[in-house]
């Protein structure tokens, strides 16, 4: 089963941007009750999207740089990165099915044999 890897300022270069898979980063603060109710559903798409993208958690209050460089001003924030490059971004805590339409909809499908 896939998890949720957590990101630095620091690391966030290696882990998201150099990422060979498309990565979904859930910017967050232990205070945020909305980013609370969200922390669960991503555990679950980690597992549900597991190959397709890697989903990742950065705290904005240890990690101030990342959050100010994509211009994040409120929590939680969801970045969609591709090839480095932010493609997409969700503000606010997501029920599942919407985060799954949201991921599907910014995700290339996999081919079934």
């Amino acid at each position: 089963m896939a998890s949720i890897f957590h990101s630095t300022d620091g690391d966030f270069e290696r882990d998201v941007l150099k990422s060979d898979l498309p990565v979904l980063v859930d910017l967050w603060a232990e205070w945020c009750g909305p980013c609370k109710m969200i922390a669960p559903i991503l555990e679950e798409a980690a597992a549900d999207y597991e190959g397709r993208v890697k989903i990742g958690k950065l705290n904005v209050d240890e990690n101030q740089r990342i959050p100010a460089r994509f211009n994040v001003r409120s929590i939680p924030t969801l970045l969609l990165f591709k090839n480095g490059e932010l493609v997409a971004q969700k503000v606010g805590a997501l029920s599942k099915s919407a985060l799954t339409a949201w991921l599907d909809a910014q995700l290339p499908q996999t081919q079934t044999a």
